[in-house]
Formats: C-alpha cells, structure tokens, sequence
C-alpha cells in the first residue's frame, strides 16, 4: 500500500539546510513544501549542491506564505515539530497524509500557531543544554521515524555487498 508523507517548511533561512532536506525527501519519497518567504532562491548554487542531483526526484510545491499554505492543505493532518512541544515525536501515530511541519531555523514555528495546536506539537527528545537540533536532522528524524511505523513502505531495507553472497 502506497503511503503519502508530507514534509513543510515554513520560511526556511539556510539554503545548504534545504538542500539536505530535499536531498531526505528525494531518498524517502516524501513531499516538499517550501513556504515563503526564504532567505534565500531556490536556485542558489549552496542549496542545490547540498541536494546534489536529485532535484529531478522530488515532488516540491512552494507557497508565497504561511496563510497560503495552510489554506490550499486545509484538509490535511499537521504534526508540529517544536523544541516547545510535549510530547515526543515518537508518542505520536501519524497518518497517511500526514504533514511534519517545521520554522525556520532561527525562531522556530510561530507560538500562536503552537499555542491554538497543543495536541499536535511534538518534541524531539535531547538534553536540555542543547537549544535544538539542525534543521535537516530533525527533518531527518521525523521522516524517519514516521516511516518506521509505517514499515518503510517503497524503501529498500537491504543492500548489498560486492562480491558477496548471503
């Protein structure tokens, strides 16, 4: 069975981060959302050489603002990935369909969209000395981990060596 996931950033500031993000995208099958404004073009040299050749492998849609992106995916299921969510990302059942959604780099989701959304902040757990991960590494473990429970649906779970039989 098929499985959409859907990844959001909301104003992203770092191209290289984007890129990683894209490159995370293109190798999972998710969907990339790319919300305005950035801090940068898509098309600086910085973030498509951090998604190296595989832009031609993703599904992107960019969206002028925050309004709307929200209002084209009104119907959607939205998990919002927060160093001020409650509970860890790992606690939460995401859906087909579900969006992970992330800020920028440099303040995060906006806390009034976290405050109206309690129930659908999630945390990555870390030590509290530490302000917050990457980006393209929370990124990387929400993917993930939303792929877990759903088995790695279309992924290769098994590679190979050379010259090497099992």
């Amino acid at each position: 069975m098929a499985h959409s996931l859907n990844v959001a950033l909301i104003e992203p500031e770092i191209p290289q981060n984007t890129g990683n993000i894209a490159r995370t995208c293109a190798a999972t099958g998710a969907r990339l959302h790319l919300v305005g404004p950035m801090g940068f073009q898509i098309d600086e040299k910085r973030v498509r050489r951090a998604g190296l050749d595989y832009w031609d492998k993703l599904d992107i849609t960019y969206y002028e603002s925050a309004q709307e992106f929200f209002e084209k995916n009104a119907k959607a299921e939205f998990f919002y990935f927060s160093t001020k969510g409650r509970q860890s990302h790992s606690e939460v059942s995401y859906p087909d369909g579900a969006f992970l959604v992330f800020g920028k780099e440099t303040k995060g989701l906006d806390e009034e969209l976290l405050k109206a959304n309690p129930d659908r902040c999630v945390r990555i757990p870390m030590r509290g000395i530490i302000r917050s991960l990457n980006l393209s590494n929370s990124v990387a473990v929400a993917v993930y981990e939303t792929l877990r429970q759903w088995g790695y649906p279309e992924l290769e779970r098994k590679g190979n060596l050379h010259r090497l039989k099992w």
